[in-house]
């Protein structure tokens, strides 16, 4: 999925026909890297969500708002001293840069008109919001970025706006059919790579999709093709211009089955064959927000959750190596029978040893075969047995010990397994407060004096089949319980991904005696994609009546045990089911 100068050029359209002419009349910044700008326009308010993530930039119109914080930060507040109330003149691309630069006219302090310069970088963890004057210099920025961090650009107040010209790209506006083949057809490498490695803001997908559309493998070498070849190459890129010149962008999905792998600005054919399609929307703006809204959610989640993370991932580690030790350890009591044997052997046996042996012959009567026995020499035979009796004895002792530590750390792991399948699935920051909590009750975290426990809001995910039976999951341990032992009433349904970590998915019955195969198998499939084996082809999930669910006394959160069950294998695909909350 690639945020290319395709994309930033269909974004800079949707915002020149929305927003040009409109007036600033709110700022916000809901994160340390993100703006919020609420646009009023002759056609309504109008919102540009901006943000500078370095796992995730984005840009592009929105009708959500973010909270934001009590008190604004630093940039934010010189944006509003600078730019309230100023009125949009200009929005840009230079070239086909993953750059936007926004133009606001407002009024200073003595009543004059003034210009500044809003710069939006796209450009992965290098992304920028940079804040200039008239004359181009950088008043402030959303990253301050000092030569200690880079020395091809300082982006500090007072420092002079450029764009680094760190890459040797062509511009494609620039650039005829001839230059193009040139190009091109002068790189060894395959063609897609030659392509999108010679021009500014062609992503590797374009630079295939455009492959795909001369009938031409994108893979094959440069060297390869012919002269007619390279005219119909020429001629799709020649294409590709005129569409980018005119505005005529088609923004799209391409989905294998289910599952979305790319999206463009530009239509993307080769996803239109077998498994693969793609799905049209009416604005860029609304396919990002589409896709990126739960990964974005889930990249910020993820950063608030690292310290949790780190927690579990170490306390895991820990119990995992200890686990390996105790499990070689009971490998190393493997030959205490043989040893108890040996010395029942030598005391039925014994008797004919000869003085100074350093082994006897005898038959084992468990098994009738004649095995050797090593001796001592300087020991007799019942010295000897005892010695083998001494060593049983010590190693059926470590066994029962470690045979009841394995058990203990295998459930400790299997705890911690659990609670990094909630941390995974976990999508607002309520759903973390629990996790804490369990952690702190579990020993991980200290919990610091004087504070109680704290009050919990979040709820577990609700779903309703497409029967109609409402379907509940567990996003963490306590709701697991809670689900299945307060919730849930006898008849209702249990599932759970089979001996994997994974939520508790409840199906309410409401009275029906039979669920329809449908609902069983929605269920099913939400077990699955909430638990680690999300993404398998196929997943085994078991399920029961709520009833035969029972939980051990003294188990560890959302430990269940059932003796009984039925088995069904099935993908974790759950975008049919309707979920409500």
């Amino acid at each position: 999925m690639a945020f290319d100068g395709i994309t930033i050029a269909c974004i800079v359209k949707e915002m020149k026909d929305f927003l040009l002419g409109g007036r600033l009349y709110k700022i916000a910044q809901p994160e340390p890297d993100e703006l919020l700008l609420t646009i009023k326009t002759q056609n309504g308010q109008k919102r540009l969500f901006l943000s500078a993530n370095a796992s995730l930039p984005l840009i592009y119109l929105t009708d959500a708002n973010k909270p934001s914080p009590l008190t604004a930060p630093n940039f934010c507040m010189l944006l509003r001293k600078h730019l309230q109330n100023g009125r949009i003149v200009d929005i840009s691309q230079p070239g086909l840069e993953r750059i936007v630069h926004m133009d606001i006219e407002h009024l200073d302090e003595m009543g004059d008109l003034r210009r500044k310069r809003l710069i939006i970088e796209i450009m992965g963890k290098h992304s920028n919001i940079i804040f200039c004057n008239e004359e181009g210099m950088i008043l402030d920025s959303i990253k301050h970025v000092s030569g200690l961090v880079s020395s091809v650009r300082e982006v500090l107040p007072g420092k002079p706006y450029f764009v680094a010209q760190t890459q040797d790209k062509l511009d494609i506006f620039q650039t005829d059919t001839e230059q193009f083949i040139d190009v091109v057809s002068s790189k060894p490498m395959p063609v897609y790579k030659a392509i999108y490695q010679s021009f500014t803001g062609i992503s590797p997908i374009m630079a295939q999709e455009m492959c795909y559309g001369a009938g031409i493998d994108g893979d094959v070498p440069t060297a390869s093709l012919n002269r007619t070849q390279y005219t119909i190459l020429g001629s799709a890129y020649s294409d590709m211009v005129t569409k980018l010149r005119m505005g005529d962008f088609v923004p799209n999905i391409a989905y294998t089955g289910s599952d979305p792998v790319e999206f463009a600005a530009l239509a993307l054919t080769m996803y239109e064959t077998g498994r693969d399609h793609t799905v049209p929307y009416e604005s860029m703006s609304a396919l990002l927000e589409t896709y990126y809204a739960e990964k974005n959610t889930l990249t910020r989640i993820r950063q608030k959750s690292s310290d949790l993370r780190r927690i579990v991932q170490t306390a895991l580690e820990r119990n995992v190596k200890k686990y390996d030790l105790q499990c070689r350890q009971i490998k190393d009591t493997e030959k205490r029978d043989t040893y108890r044997i040996y010395g029942e052997l030598l005391n039925t046996y014994g008797y004919n040893v000869e003085p100074g042996s350093k082994s006897m012959e005898a038959l084992n009567y468990y098994t009738n075969e004649m095995i050797t026995i090593p001796l001592d020499p300087t020991m007799t035979p019942k010295e000897n047995a005892k010695k083998y009796f001494d060593k049983y004895n010590k190693l059926k002792r470590t066994y029962e010990a470690l045979a009841e530590l394995t058990k203990e750390v295998k459930a400790e792991i299997e705890h911690l397994e659990s609670i990094s399948a909630a941390l995974d699935i976990a999508l607002q920051e309520e759903d973390l407060v629990e996790i804490k909590e369990e952690l702190t009750e579990s020993g991980y975290i200290k919990r610091k004096g004087g504070i109680k426990k704290v009050k919990v809001t979040s709820k577990p995910f609700h779903y309703v089949s497409s029967d109609g039976f409402h379907i509940y999951v567990g996003k963490n341990n306590y709701q697991n319980d809670e689900l299945t032992f307060k919730f849930a009433t006898g008849n209702d349904w249990w599932f759970h991904a089979k001996g994997m970590a994974g939520s508790h998915v409840i199906v309410k019955t409401e009275g029906a005696e039979e669920l329809p195969d449908r609902t069983f198998e929605e269920a099913g499939r939400l077990a699955a994609y909430y638990s680690k084996g999300r993404g398998q082809d196929k997943v085994e999930i078991d399920y029961i009546q709520k009833k035969h669910v029972k939980k051990p006394g003294g188990a560890k959160p959302g430990f269940v045990v059932y003796y009984t069950n039925y088995s069904l294998m099935i993908d974790s695909d759950i975008s049919g089911i309707t979920q409500i909350s």
